[in-house]
């Protein structure tokens, strides 16, 4: 009672603070200090790519429109302008800003040589900052790793196992790969403190030295599994998290690429296959066939029994 009585005193907080979502659950965090002008460079690397260049466009204009003021202010700075007011201080300022100098315009006084120095300043410093920033979003590795939309829970050589496929959509190679899989769920210990932790999975293969094609990620439930014992309910009442990160060296451009996956427990398909990927032709040509890759299969009695094996691309 006193729990939901506090919860009704508590404040609004619709419509506040910032987006984020881990996984299928979704946080708005509230009270953090926002000092955006105190992170610019990490705002213009995760912002899109058509909000950045707008985002150039607008100061580039923004400047060049100030620097046209500042030259209206004084007594004809600019020699030969055309057309005369702000429009021709504007294109003198875009001039100027990047150092075109047709030679038509000049600046004839010495407030103009002024405003004119402080602008070739600005303009040569902004273009060494977003000519950086460009080199670096465009230089910045991404990985083109397919992860399969759904985890699988299903018996192999009698032991209930989960089973996730990942694929390097690039098709180049990988060297070194490693893999972590990692359990988070909510855990309620004896004083009634609920808090959520963290378990390692451990893998049947953490590392691959090639990965090209294809890698399926095995996790053994037995006794000493944190998933032994757990139901598709269980697991949907402790919020059960799976986070899958995956990381290696690209062998073309000699980057460590990094990717992860989060899934929920809702989309882990119990006692399902992945369809087999590999086909072979008449001529003996194999094929992969990645329209698949995020299919699932209900097991078959004989897949049940053990009696079939699948033949998953490694």
């Amino acid at each position: 009672m006193e729990r939901v009585e506090a919860t009704a005193r508590r404040p609004s907080l619709s419509g506040r603070g910032r987006h984020v979502q881990v996984g299928s659950q979704k946080f708005i965090t509230v009270g953090l200090p926002d000092h955006i002008w105190q992170d610019l460079y990490h705002q213009f690397m995760t912002i899109r790519w058509p909000t950045f260049f707008a985002v150039i466009a607008g100061v580039f204009f923004a400047g060049n429109s100030g620097f046209a003021l500042l030259y209206m202010l004084g007594n004809h700075p600019i020699a030969n302008q055309a057309p005369e007011g702000f429009l021709g201080a504007f294109f003198f300022s875009v001039e100027t800003l990047a150092t075109v100098g047709y030679g038509d315009m000049h600046p004839q006084t010495l407030y103009g040589h002024v405003i004119a120095t402080i602008e070739i300043f600005s303009g040569l410093s902004g273009l060494a900052v977003f000519t950086g920033l460009i080199f670096t979003r465009f230089s910045r590795p991404h990985a083109k790793i397919l992860f399969a939309q759904h985890p699988i829970i299903r018996p192999l050589d009698g032991i209930p196992t989960l089973m996730i496929r990942a694929a390097n959509a690039r098709q180049n190679v990988i060297t070194e790969a490693s893999a972590r899989l990692r359990l988070m769920r909510l855990h309620v210990t004896t004083e009634g403190y609920e808090n959520r932790r963290l378990y390692d999975l451990v893998l049947t293969r953490e590392q691959h030295p090639i990965f090209s094609l294809g890698w399926n990620l095995t996790h053994v439930i037995d006794a000493s599994s944190p998933l032994y014992n757990e139901t598709a309910e269980t697991m949907a009442e402790s919020g059960t998290t799976l986070i899958l990160s995956l990381a290696g060296v690209d062998e073309t451009t000699s980057q460590t690429m990094r990717s992860r996956q989060i899934y929920s427990s809702e989309v882990i398909r119990w006692n399902h296959r992945y369809p087999d990927l590999i086909e072979q032709d008449e001529q003996g040509m194999n094929y992969v066939d990645y329209t698949k890759f995020h299919d699932t299969e209900p097991l078959s009695a004989d897949d049940l029994q053990g009696n079939v094996v699948s033949a998953d691309i490694v």
